[in-house]
């Protein structure tokens, strides 16, 4: 998408302020508003919600057409440690999915004990992203294969040797050949994998009960989090199905724009070095953030209420009650949906 014209970057990086804007103009709420002006938006607010045309946030889909042969081929071979230059390291390594999807670590551990450089992000409803990787370097799933595989701190392999790996597996030999036409290669390795994640979809979270129409689904205070989410301006970046995942925003419109990382310094298809577009990186989706800690792409914030101080601050220019937060961390609570049928 980032490739497509200047118009379309544009329209990438001021989505987001967009959003905000008008959900400034609606709500009349600066960041000096008082509790009245604030409850008032609130009472406004919680009466649309049973409108579901009006929700920045809509449910995932309930079910998704997938090829069930290639699902679960790269279901095993995303638990497959032979994709690795040693046999230690699998996907599911860094990609826990009892632990949302991610390794719930600071920073990730490669072949040989390597740290990585950055925070891994979930795959649990990867496949909604607009692109992959925290800088989205990838267009697609198939695409952000080749980095994990192939950097020498992660899996550090590369394809000829997991393919003379794989090919001694008579199962995984048959699998392919029935499958695939041109039987077992990088591209229908990588297309396997990729079905996997595309399955990765976690619906039916309480939220998404609520938005078709369940209004107990969700508590009191659980409303009020989403009110206050979408009145200070949250839902200018985080909406959609993925509840985020969708653009690119700066890290820090209040503060000093100091990203803490050197990988994300730079636009996120890496097409210039436009100062506006540095220190870019992809919003990620909260769909399931509750079980991710730490967060951001640094790791920074240990816990939740930790994220949503330190976003309303440097993101909003908006410093929260205690209250406040723990609204908004209630509504977060309510994202995670499930995968294969049971509650994540």
């Amino acid at each position: 998408m980032m490739r497509r014209g200047d118009d379309v970057k544009r329209f990438v990086f001021l989505w987001p302020y967009l959003l905000l804007s008008v959900s400034l103009v609606l709500s009349s709420c600066g960041p000096e508003s008082t509790s009245q002006d604030v409850e008032s938006y609130l009472a406004v607010s919680l009466s649309l919600d049973s409108n579901n045309d009006l929700e920045p946030i809509q449910p995932i889909p309930l079910t998704i057409s997938l090829d069930q042969q290639k699902v679960r081929l790269g279901d095993r071979l995303f638990h497959d440690p032979r994709l690795s230059h040693d046999n230690t390291i699998a996907c599911s390594s860094c990609h826990d999915l009892t632990k949302g999807g991610t390794d719930q670590a600071y920073r990730s551990t490669g072949i040989k004990g390597a740290i990585g450089g950055i925070n891994t992000p979930t795959v649990f409803n990867s496949g909604l992203n607009i692109r992959q990787f925290w800088d989205g370097r990838a267009n697609t799933l198939e695409d952000q294969i080749d980095g994990p595989t192939q950097h020498p701190a992660e899996m550090g392999s590369t394809w000829p040797e997991i393919i003379g790996k794989l090919q001694q597996d008579e199962s995984y030999a048959k699998d392919f050949s029935t499958i695939y036409a041109d039987g077992m290669t990088a591209a229908t390795i990588k297309n396997a994998i990729a079905t996997f994640e595309h399955s990765l979809l976690t619906p039916h979270s309480r939220f998404d009960q609520y938005l078709r129409g369940e209004q107990d689904a969700i508590t009191s205070l659980e409303k009020r989090g989403y009110a206050l989410f979408k009145n200070y301006g949250c839902v200018a970046c985080h909406q959609g199905a993925n509840v985020g995942g969708n653009l690119f925003q700066q890290f820090g419109l209040f503060t000093d724009k100091d990203t803490g990382d050197d990988r994300v310094d730079r636009s996120p298809a890496k097409t210039d070095d436009h100062e506006n577009h540095r220190h870019m990186v992809k919003v990620p989706s909260l769909r399931v953030a509750v079980l991710t800690p730490p967060y951001f792409h640094d790791g920074s914030a240990a816990t939740l209420p930790d994220a949503v101080r330190k976003m309303a601050r440097v993101q909003l220019g908006r410093h929260l009650t205690e209250k406040e937060i723990a609204a908004i961390v209630a509504f977060l609570y309510t994202l995670p949906g499930q995968y294969q049928g049971h509650d994540l």
